[in-house]
This record gives C-alpha cells, structure tokens and sequence, in this order.
C-alpha cells in the first residue's frame, strides 16, 4: 500500500511539473507574440501610391504635404510645435492641406487651437486615402503621387526628415 502511494504522488508531482512547464511555455509565447505586435509601427502609404484628393489639382505646385489629423486624436495634438515648425518651414513650392474627417469648421477650430495656419482644410475620411492611423504626413508630387510619407508622433530625428523635404 505505501509503494503504492508512493507512486500515485510521484506520478501526480510530473504531472504538476509538466503542467507548469506547458503554461510557462504558452505564457512567454503570448506575451512576446503580443509585444511585438505592439511595438509594430503602424506603415506610412508607399512611395509610388496615387493619391486621389477631390478638388485638389497638384500640378499647380512642385509638391504637396498633406496633414492627416482628426481632432480625436491626442498624438495630433501632442505633434502641434512640429507642425508649426512644418507651417513655417513650407517653400512656396509646398502646399500645406489639412485633411481631417470632422467638418471644415471644427477643423479650422481645432487648428487654430494648435496655433496652425492652414488655409487648404478639406473633409476627408482618412481610410479613402490610404491612411490608416492619425496623425499620418504625406508628400505629393506634381502628379499626385506619394514620394514619402510618415505616421505618428515623430522622434525628432524623422521631424527633421519631414522638414528637410519642406525646404
């Protein structure tokens, strides 16, 4: 009787022991799957992309930056001094357009709440152009398509990239 006992809790003492091992393993698994897909930078619009913007006719200017915010959107408001910077930085051959999906009015309220000076306002849903996070920058050539474009709040080293191509 003892012997027997004795094997039922060293058999019963693996199995907790590979229980154990099996939930370490699937937990490790979970959360190096689920930090990595965090970690994951949300991609800009690919170079080469055309860009379809209603009323806007992009051969009237070397090259277009269009600013896609939403007035939800806490990272846009947390971008507003180097979106100033991008304002003040802007050639006579850049054309700055806001596109947000609110109307044009709570827009040009939202950024004159971020000190911006942004004539072009237009409404427009981010998903119809390729935008899939706010806020999201991209510049246009002459023929309306993508030459470069950047999603998110930026380090400062990509805000000195945006701002190279405004010069």
């Amino acid at each position: 009787m003892n012997a027997m006992v004795r094997k039922i809790e060293t058999a019963a003492n693996v199995c907790i022991i590979v229980v154990a091992i099996v939930l370490c393993v699937a937990a490790v698994r979970y959360f190096r799957t689920k930090a990595s897909v965090s970690q994951a930078p949300t991609p800009g619009i690919a170079a080469g992309t055309k860009i379809n913007l209603p009323n806007e006719d992009w051969a009237r200017n070397r090259q277009t930056l269009l600013l896609a915010l939403s007035t939800q959107c806490k990272y846009c408001s947390a971008s507003a001094e180097f979106y100033q910077r991008l304002v003040n930085s802007a050639s006579s051959n850049t054309k700055l357009v806001a596109v947000l999906p609110q109307s044009p009015e709570e827009s040009q309220q939202y950024l004159a709440g971020l000190k911006l000076t942004i004539r072009d306002i237009q409404q427009v849903l981010p998903p119809s152009l390729g935008v899939r996070a706010t806020p999201t920058l991209i510049l246009v050539d002459s023929a309306g398509t993508v030459t470069n474009s950047w999603v998110g709040k930026l380090p400062p080293d990509k805000e000195e990239e945006g701002l190279s191509y405004l010069r």
